[in-house]
Formats: C-alpha cells, sequence, structure tokens
C-alpha cells in the first residue's frame, strides 16, 4: 500500500522566539529534522513542505521539499500544497501521514501503529494518549481532493469533525504524540504526573 507521509513544516514559530525548527536537541539534530527522520522511518516517501527559505534544513535529508509560497495563509494552506506536491510527484497515494514538524518526540512506533490501521482501510486514524488525540494523523486517499481544497489554519480538523463516526483512534502510551514545542520551556523533559 502506498502511504506517504506529509511533514508540516512551514509555521511561523512566533511564540518560540527564534526559528523552533532549527533549534537543536540535546543530541545535536534540529527539531524538524528530527520529526521528519521519525516519520520518513516508516513511509517509503516523505514530502516537507516548508515556507520560502525553508528548504536548507532539509537539503541533506532524504525527502521532497516543497516550498509553499502562501505559507503565512495558514496550516491548512500549506497542507493543501503538500497533497498536491505528493500528487504531482508520486503516484496517487492510498493514504496519507499528515504530522507536524514541531513534534518530535513521537515514537516510531506510534507513527507505524496509525499507518498499520490505515493500510488495514481505516478511511481516517488517530492516536490518542490517554483522552487527547495526536499525531500524526493518517488520512485515507479517497480524501485527496477535501485535502487539497484546504485552506487557511484549520489543517485537517474541518475533515476530521466532518468524518468522526469514521475516525479509527489508536489508543498509544506515548506521551509523545501530544508533545508539540511552542515555546523553549516545552523542551524541558515533562513532569512525572
Amino acid at each position: 500500500m502506498n502511504i506517504v507521509g506529509l511533514l508540516l513544516a512551514a509555521g511561523a514559530a512566533k511564540r518560540f522566539g527564534s526559528d523552533k525548527l532549527q533549534h537543536r536537541l540535546p543530541h545535536g539534530v534540529p527539531i524538524a529534522v528530527q520529526s521528519l527522520r521519525h516519520l520518513r522511518s516508516q513511509v517509503e516517501k516523505t514530502f516537507v513542505v516548508v515556507r520560502p527559505g525553508g528548504e536548507k534544513l532539509f537539503e541533506t535529508e532524504n525527502a521532497e521539499v516543497v516550498v509553499c509560497p502562501n505559507a503565512d495563509e495558514g496550516m491548512g494552506t500549506s497542507l493543501a500544497c503538500a497533497a498536491r506536491a505528493a500528487a504531482n510527484l508520486a503516484p496517487r497515494a492510498d493514504g496519507y501521514l499528515v504530522a507536524l514538524a514541531d513534534m518530535p518526540f513521537i515514537r516510531p512506533s506510534s507513527i507505524a501503529a496509525v499507518r498499520d490501521a490505515l493500510a488495514g482501510g481505516a478511511p481516517l486514524v488517530a492516536p490518542y494518549f490517554r483522552t487527547r488525540r495526536g499525531h500524526p494523523v493518517g488520512i485515507s486517499g479517497r480524501f485527496h481532493p477535501h485535502l487539497l481544497a484546504l485552506q487557511g489554519d484549520e489543517g485537517a480538523k474541518s475533515l476530521l469533525g466532518q468524518h468522526e463516526k469514521s475516525l479509527v483512534r489508536i489508543p498509544v502510551g506515548d506521551p509523545g504524540v501530544v508533545r508539540d514545542v511552542d515555546r523553549p520551556e516545552d523542551l524541558l523533559p515533562p513532569l512525572a504526573v
């Protein structure tokens, strides 16, 4: 089954104070590159959507980099740009794993669980840590036209809302699926609960 990874790396990162996607984790890898490597380890083809000038961060990685000239319009616009590029550069995908570049702590096993459910025929898939929906989100290829029509900042939230009964929820013991990096303090180890 042809499942394609779409990594959204075109955000402005205003709350972080600098370009968070280039910020290096303790082992020296930039946040966005770590997110890409985890996603790429679970799919054969990955597309990274960036804002103009963001290509350099990924030039040594094995991924298709797509520049979204109107990325400032929001996540929905970036996701539509990535889906369009995937359709132009690869055979029609059976499904998409949509991941965010500011989520470097997702375990590859969680990504694999979403991929496997999608490959098993689920129309929409999301990992859940406790009661919170996380990423990556799996979207069947039948929703490709919907992805192309996305605009603004909503991303795939409207698609998930319209088809909530079709969403397959995958429980995972991975807090990384809900842990994004918006501020420098988000990089601190989480408190034990």
